[in-house]
């Protein structure tokens, strides 16, 4: 892919840091190993996540071309596809989730994807959501945003947004979301090379996120909030998005109550 790309819109608050540490991942690679992921020959690794029907595939494909392979998810029958590119001299790592609609876990594929997100940390999400339906897809991407402060928006199919009509303004979409924005068209390979750019500048700390969060005005929820916070920090030291638990907990999502009460939501952190 050709570095010289245009200039990628940045996020609202987002800054482009170049002094900042290029070789510092966050991902979790203990996490990872658990979930069937090696990154011994990998500087990064990225998570491809949206909506069915976005592009995702397509997207992929476009990014590692035939450097992939599939497999399945440890203990699960949910097929996972692999995939690798180079760029800035860096190796990256690219994990497709299964196509979801939300992070709610009422699926199988909607566990995977949360918990590779959640409990991975991957160094960069991109979030392929469809141009020509963007409210609809804009759902799975606030989800994506209350765990992560590493993420890209991929405004996958602009060129059938254009067909019809749409105008997408993705510059005030990176200021309203706090992520960078950027429009592609993977069929065609419109807009990869300005996707690479933003994933790279994510990855590397040059360009630091600062996502939308869900706000609520009530003080009493936001007491809750950072009440269970606190507590679930206490109870599960190496949780790495407590709050995100206990927005699940106040929404009353089962399957993460009992994996508390079990201690099961600390199942894939790293033992000390």
């Amino acid at each position: 892919m050709n570095e010289k790309t245009k200039s990628i819109p940045l996020a609202n608050g987002a800054t482009a840091d170049p002094a900042a540490c290029a070789g510092c991942p966050m991902h979790n690679a203990g996490n990872l190993l658990k979930l069937g992921v090696d990154m011994s020959d990998w500087d990064y690794v990225i998570a491809l996540a949206g909506n069915p029907n976005t592009g995702k595939s397509t997207v992929f494909n476009a990014l590692t071309g035939l450097h992939q392979h599939t497999g399945n998810w440890p203990g699960k029958t949910v097929t996972r596809a692999e995939g690798g590119f180079s760029y800035g001299n860096k190796q990256y790592k690219l994990v497709d989730l299964p196509g979801t609609y939300s992070l709610l876990s009422t699926s199988v594929d909607e566990e995977v994807a949360r918990n590779f997100v959640l409990f991975g940390q991957p160094d960069v999400t991109i979030i392929v959501v469809d141009a020509t339906r963007l409210e609809r897809n804009l759902n799975l991407a606030l989800q994506l945003l209350e765990i992560t402060d590493r993420a890209v928006i991929c405004l996958n199919l602009i060129d059938e947004a254009e067909r019809h009509g749409l105008d997408v303004d993705d510059r005030r979409l990176a200021r309203d979301l706090g992520v960078p924005v950027v429009p592609t068209s993977a069929r065609s390979g419109d807009g990869m090379d300005d996707l690479l750019k933003a994933v790279h500048g994510v990855a590397t700390g040059e360009i630091v996120c600062k996502p939308y969060r869900i706000k609520n005005t009530s003080g009493s929820i936001q007491r809750a909030i950072a009440e269970l916070t606190a507590q679930l920090t206490n109870a599960f030291p190496n949780l790495p998005n407590a709050r995100w638990v206990a927005l699940r907990l106040l929404d009353g999502d089962q399957e993460i109550i009992e994996a508390v009460k079990s201690g099961g939501i600390g199942e894939l952190q790293v033992e000390e």
